[in-house]
């Protein structure tokens, strides 16, 4: 079993900046795929990022490409999402993830936080 506890949303401004971090429990989860995704009111939960079991390498949602970044560490058991120049409309609740496989399909992943509140105003 996998625990994971998501923290560091918030409400910010436009062009502001925030960085998320998921802590896991319960396993080691270097052998695994940490991605974040998220849900706005009213809408389907969406991929946001992922980053590979080894060797680090990552993917994103076109709609955060070259604004957010997703790192790890697999010595702490964390997974962090930077996320810089925000906008209204990433405004959701934000949720960490753990899949075996790279995938961006939210049925794919095994294990998910409760989430974390990020608020954008205009």
């Amino acid at each position: 079993q996998v625990q994971l506890v998501e923290s560091g949303g918030g409400l910010v401004q436009a062009g502001d900046s925030l960085r998320l971090s998921c802590a896991a429990s319960g396993r080691t989860l270097s052998n695994y795929v940490m991605g974040w995704f998220r849900q706005a009111p009213g809408k389907e939960r969406e991929f946001v990022a992922a980053i590979w079991r080894i060797g680090g390498g990552t993917f994103y949602a076109d709609s955060v490409k070259g604004r957010f970044t997703i790192s790890r560490d697999n010595a702490k058991n964390t997974v962090s999402l930077q996320m810089n120049s925000l906008k209204p409309g990433d405004t959701a609740v934000y949720y960490c993830a753990v899949a075996p496989r790279y995938s961006q399909w939210a049925n794919q992943y095994d294990y998910w936080g409760q989430g974390t509140q990020v608020t954008v105003s205009s």
